[in-house]
């Protein structure tokens, strides 16, 4: 994770913007009083939203993992045409 001072950030906030969006690598933004910040693109951030909403469901996280375990043999094809 990349770490600037505030004060960097304000003046290169643009470039800052750019290097998140097109890295996913997070900025630490730093001030001297300890309340520090995190810079992160709004993909990751959506992404971090949809984890934290999946963990959520009951038995997600089991069923997902469960499946992965899953031989590839066993799974059936998905077909646009099947109702859900």
């Amino acid at each position: 994770m990349s770490v600037v001072n505030i004060t960097n950030a304000r003046q290169n906030l643009y470039q800052l913007v750019r290097d998140v969006n097109s890295s996913s690598e997070p900025v630490l933004i730093y001030n001297n009083n300890g309340n520090n910040a995190v810079l992160i693109s709004e993909n990751d951030w959506n992404a971090i939203q949809e984890t934290l909403y999946l963990q959520s469901v009951p038995d997600m996280t089991e069923s997902i993992k469960k499946a992965a375990d899953e031989p590839i043999e066993e799974f059936t094809p998905y077909d646009p045409e099947d109702e859900w």
